[in-house]
């Protein structure tokens, strides 16, 4: 077991001396048709307890595993991405202990021979990534009974361990959700924690400045199955401080398997922490030996083809082609659909940085508020030609936001829904003229006020004439032509 080494920076003044050491695990479930092992569907939405099982994933005496290729594919491709080295020859083990979730006994994973050795992501240095089978889901306190369902056993998961390079328990969020990110990108799993679909073990321990300078660490605890983001900041920062102050006290801190209590934001015990010998584990008899270079669809080539672009290069990419603020660039990458559906809109304008910035504001400040509320997705060419209406000085602010209202509810063009709502910007001189000479005359006292110097009389006098035009008028042309007509 591998571990982050972090100051906690996060105590008071008197225990700064201390060095926090954090370690993470973290296991994701992979997207693929069937299981690990097995043809039973992989369907992490499916209800129905154990209707996704069969003799293999259940343990049978006599069945034989058969590899998912799919499943190895998602972590070589996942390998790549992070610089990883690939293991030309792999094998799998049998991670031997009872629990009621592990049917057969054991549990078919990986540990001498991993998939992946090396790598690095998001500035973390990785140990390895390797590929195991999923335990099915225990259910407990219903009806004073304990439950097993095992649709999820036998799902193939992947396990990433951490080189000793994190410095807080804040840069251990942003790594998580990076190998989230990169899981989505890849399609190599949804990755939600609120759902199991990705889980978070967090190993810590605590030691002062001359212990860990003589290579000497405090005893570890580990935190298991923390199922957000915010429970991983909250119980990194509790088990630092809690172990802390039981040093401050001369007391012992116990190797331990801990839980995470939500609700009153404490760690709590559950069992003495097994080590690796405790798990007997040997090569699993049922499953050839594995030779990487063997298979074509591993190839290098073959899997890079199949890889889209990554969220660290879209992320650079976006910074540097469209002059975006790395706020706005956060959201079009952390949401590749958005991303993709901003590049689409503006295919084409690349270059073009006025529309360009255009599209980025009005997808991120309105058209994402509007699909919050219920609204429906527009074409991407429509809101091309949205945009560049706006940019052409056809549609105002105003009138370019009612317009995007009226479409998310009709999907359509928008210039025919705007004109159709009298909401096509005029920029008519002489019509807007017209409407300059009624507003002057009717408001004699407001013109003499601008004529003494006075610039909110002008401003009421351009608000006066949005009003008579319904919003439509072009600002910029209506100011100029009242100054003009004052004088």
């Amino acid at each position: 077991m591998l571990y982050y080494w972090a100051f906690c920076d996060s105590i008071d003044s008197m225990k700064k001396d201390y060095i926090a050491t954090i370690g993470l695990e973290i296991h994701a479930e992979l997207k693929t048709a069937s299981k690990m092992f097995c043809t039973c569907k992989n369907d992490p939405d499916e209800e129905k307890p154990n209707a996704n099982i069969c003799p293999i994933c259940m343990g049978h005496p006599g069945t034989l595993p058969v590899l998912n290729k799919e499943a190895i594919k998602h972590v070589l491709k996942i390998g790549h991405a992070v610089n990883g080295t690939i293991a030309d020859f792999t094998e799998w083990d049998r991670k031997n202990y009872f629990y009621p979730d592990i049917p057969k006994g054991y549990q078919i994973s990986q540990y001498k021979y991993p998939l992946v050795s090396g790598g690095n992501l998001a500035g973390v240095d990785l140990t390895r990534i390797h590929l195991e089978e999923d335990t099915a889901q225990s259910t407990h306190d219903i009806h004073e009974k304990s439950l097993v369902n095992f649709n999820r056993s036998g799902v193939p998961l992947m396990e990433l361990v951490t080189e000793p390079v994190i410095h807080d328990a804040e840069t251990a969020v942003k790594f998580a959700k990076e190998l989230q990110l990169l899981l989505r990108y890849i399609g190599a799993g949804e990755a939600n924690l609120e759902k199991g679909e990705m889980r978070v073990e967090a190993n810590i321990s605590v030691a002062s400045p001359e212990d860990t300078q003589a290579k000497k660490f405090g005893t570890k605890t580990e935190v298991k199955n923390l199922n957000s983001f915010k429970a991983v900041e909250k119980a990194i920062s509790f088990e630092i401080a809690r172990q802390i102050e039981a040093y401050e006290k001369g007391e012992k801190v116990v190797q331990e398997t801990r839980g995470w209590d939500e609700n009153s934001g404490t760690t709590y015990s559950q069992r003495l922490k097994e080590s690796s010998h405790d798990y007997r584990y040997f090569p699993e008899p049922d499953i050839p030996k594995l030779k990487i270079s063997e298979v074509e669809e591993f190839n290098r080539e073959h899997l890079t083809k199949e890889t889209p672009e990554l969220p660290w290069v879209k992320r650079e990419r976006f910074l540097k082609d469209y002059g975006m603020t790395e706020k706005e660039v956060a959201v079009l990458v952390e949401s590749p659909e958005i991303g993709k559906y901003f590049e689409e809109v503006v295919r084409g304008n690349e270059k073009d940085s006025q529309l360009t910035k255009l599209a980025t504001n009005y997808i991120l400040t309105d058209y994402l508020g509007l699909l919050k509320k219920g609204g429906k997705e527009i074409e991407a060419k429509n809101f091309s030609k949205l945009v560049k209406m706006i940019k052409e000085g056809k549609l105002s602010s105003r009138g370019a936001k009612d317009t995007l209202a009226l479409m998310v509810k009709v999907d359509g063009d928008p210039e025919i829904i705007a004109d159709k709502n009298g909401l096509i910007q005029k920029s008519d001189e002489g019509e807007i003229k017209k409407i300059v000479e009624e507003i002057i005359s009717k408001n004699a006292s407001v013109v003499e006020d601008y004529k003494k110097g006075k610039e909110v009389a002008l401003q009421f006098l351009v608000g006066q004439g949005m009003k008579a035009t319904k919003g439509s008028a072009n600002p910029e042309l209506l100011k100029k032509i009242i100054i003009e007509s004052i004088k």
